[in-house]
């Protein structure tokens, strides 16, 4: 596949200069049809279900097989599969892995290594490899978002991530900031327009991103100063009805997630404030058990089954805290991020209705709309095709992600009540096999 026209991205709709006379006018409502693909639920997945991948130990030491035909692997790549369709059509690959501890006079930080695959015109060489630190990847949103202000820029993964997480430098920390700032990058790589942007260049292939740190403004583009210095001064009428939907259903949304983050997070503290009793209790067992000739097997076996099901939560408890809560935080902050953006728009509109305003003031006859009228209603109009064309690619993201999300969760469930159901039923023959005393 040659850099060129194989990877051209697909013109979005403010793409390219377009007349007033092509452009309708930014304060006509739209129609309900228009609103509709963007807001509408996904429909109801029917998936099989997979139970356990991991092998379960009997009391009496009995390998136990709990897995299904669907494991929780196959279940996953089936859920990928539509991205692996498409992966012949791409044209540049972005990864982030193989965290490393710095240790400086100064200061301790983690870096990650940012490999580049790419055939795309633009880059001088097909691979590139670089090491980049947290505040690299904050210092390239803030550059996306000074230049491409109409365009939805994906969130970055908080300070800290998982909350109780004192130590940043832990290896479960660490990891979670990983995977957070891989899928930050291949949100942008993914995107037609941010992927070609040349801050994310930049931050791809130099060796010392120091240097274009120390630059600040100097590459910020006109249509960034311009939305960037708009003051607060100019007051909306109202939003378009469509845009008007799109931010109310971001409220609900982003309270919706914010509710079940809080008891999600209360759940896991209950479940390790549970494990922590467990495995207090079945150590109790074992020792009454040599006490206990007659008993001592099936009370040894009481005890083995009690651990076996604190191994099973504790696995359970990991992958809430360590898959599900991070998807959780990233569209609460998704939301914010989108709702910046749709201030942004209204900030623009407010100034153009402000410019009308003022031109229809003017007692004398005008033969043609001010240049300044016209500049700022093309913004407008770029503002409203940018937005929407990132909400739909958001929304079909989030539908794919929580289907994910809510798929794994469901199978974690089944896998962790299935392996205490094994446990407690290897219990019963040992009770049962045991002769009657006379």
């Amino acid at each position: 596949m040659s850099g060129g026209a194989a990877g051209a991205p697909k013109p979005l709709p403010s793409s390219g200069p377009k007349s007033l006379r092509e452009m309708p006018h930014p304060l006509a409502t739209s129609s309900s049809e228009e609103m509709g693909p963007a807001l509408t639920p996904s429909p109801d997945l029917l998936l099989p279900r997979s139970i356990a991948d991991k092998d379960l130990s009997l009391p009496n030491g009995t390998p136990v097989d709990t897995s299904s035909p669907a494991s929780s692997s196959s279940l996953l790549n089936r859920l990928q599969l539509d991205d692996d369709l498409d992966a012949e059509t791409r044209d540049l690959f972005v990864t982030v892995d193989d965290p490393k501890k710095h240790v400086c006079t100064m200061e301790t930080y983690i870096t990650y290594r940012v490999t580049t695959k790419t055939t795309r015109a633009e880059f001088d060489l097909p691979e590139y490899s670089v090491r980049r630190r947290y505040q690299d990847f904050d210092w390239l949103r803030n550059k996306l978002e000074e230049s491409q202000p109409t365009h939805l820029i994906p969130p970055l993964p908080e300070k800290f991530v998982v909350k109780g997480v004192v130590d940043r430098f832990s290896e479960e920390f660490v990891e979670t900031r990983r995977k957070a700032l891989d899928k930050f990058l291949k949100r942008i790589t993914d995107h037609p327009v941010l992927s070609f942007n040349e801050h994310f260049n930049v931050f791809l292939t130099a060796k010392d991103l120091n240097a274009y740190k120390k630059q600040g403004m100097a590459l910020l583009s006109k249509m960034g100063e311009s939305v960037k210095y708009v003051t607060g001064g100019y007051k909306l009428r109202s939003r378009p009805l469509e845009f008007a939907a799109i931010g109310e259903y971001l409220d609900t949304f982003s309270l919706k997630l914010g509710t079940i983050d809080r008891i999600a997070q209360r759940i896991i503290k209950e479940q390790l404030e549970y494990l922590v009793e467990l495995r207090e209790y079945g150590p109790v067992y074992s020792t009454w058990g040599g006490l206990e000739v007659e008993l001592s097997e099936p009370l040894e076996g009481v005890s083995a089954c009690i651990g076996n099901c604190c191994t099973a939560l504790e696995e359970l408890s990991e992958d809430m805290t360590e898959d599900f809560l991070p998807v959780l935080r990233e569209y609460i902050l998704y939301s914010e991020s989108m709702k910046n953006v749709l201030k942004k728009r209204d900030q623009v509109q407010a100034e153009y209705e402000a410019k009308l305003e003022a031109v229809a003031l003017k007692k004398e006859e005008r033969p043609k709309v001010p240049t300044d009228v016209e500049k700022c209603q093309d913004r407008v109009e770029c503002f409203n095709a940018d937005l929407k064309a990132d909400m739909e690619r958001w929304q079909n993201n989030k539908r794919q992600d929580f289907r994910q999300l809510l798929m794994g969760m469901a199978d974690k469930n089944i896998q962790y009540y299935e392996k205490c159901l094994t446990a407690w039923e290897s219990v019963i023959p040992l009770l049962q096999d045991k002769p009657e005393t006379k």
